[in-house]
């Protein structure tokens, strides 16, 4: 991972257009081969990105100043213009093992993954721990439609799961594969929504779930099997 401390400017081109003006940001080059973008507020969201693989070249514009052009697969562009430079380190940090979530939780995903249909009629599992520049979404899913949706599980649901969701759906949403037929909706899933994370996910547009363990369970009843 490479960490670079500098005063700059960012454009983002793609299916929108976004700037950030010049002031001093931290510019995250990940092994994955994605970029972010943070600033020393707005909580932990990046102010920018490029999801990976994406390339970058480095040059210098017209006025001597350092220029980064950071290109996607699908040629979306976030021109980073630096004035100045504070900080520049690369540090090798290994293999992750990954988020190792609670007995419960992790139980809760294989269920869901095995019954999608619970959590609304005619989806279907993709692929469980779908990966993100910002880490893997719980289950990625298909409706009836074929339109996709990703599901975030929680075994209570608060207003951070919520904004966990958010990053992954502005992620997603840039993928073309993922959009082909329509937007990529979101659900969030748990045992326990409480109250503020419900407003917050209905005024984004993301589908509440509340998710009874026991009765998945029963679903999954092991003496039930043939095999």
């Amino acid at each position: 991972m490479r960490l670079v401390v500098a005063r700059c400017q960012v454009d983002y081109a793609g299916r929108l257009s976004a700037h950030l003006p010049m002031a001093t940001r931290v510019i995250m080059l990940k092994g994955d081969g994605s970029v972010l973008i943070h600033s020393d507020g707005g909580s932990y969201k990046p102010l920018n990105w490029m999801s990976p693989p994406c390339t970058v070249r480095e040059g210098k514009n017209d006025d001597g100043l350092a220029e980064w052009t950071v290109t996607s697969k699908t040629d979306d562009t976030l021109r980073i213009l630096i004035e100045e430079i504070h900080h520049d380190s690369s540090h090798d940090l290994g293999i992750d093992p990954g988020l190792q979530k609670d007995g419960v939780e992790k139980h809760l995903q294989e269920l869901l993954a095995e019954h999608p249909a619970t959590l609304s009629p005619g989806l279907t599992l993709v692929r469980r721990e779908y990966p993100t520049a910002i880490g893997p979404v719980d289950l990625m899913c298909r409706d009836g439609e074929g339109a996709s949706v990703a599901v975030e599980i929680k075994r209570r649901g608060e207003i951070d799961g919520v904004e966990q969701l958010t990053r992954y759906l502005e992620l997603l949403n840039r993928e073309p594969l993922l959009t082909a037929k329509g937007p990529v909706r979101g659900i969030f899933a748990a045992q326990e929504i409480k109250p503020q994370a419900r407003v917050l996910a209905t005024d984004r547009g993301i589908a509440c779930a509340v998710v009874d363990y026991d009765a998945l369970r029963g679903l999954d009843d092991a003496e039930a099997r043939l095999f």
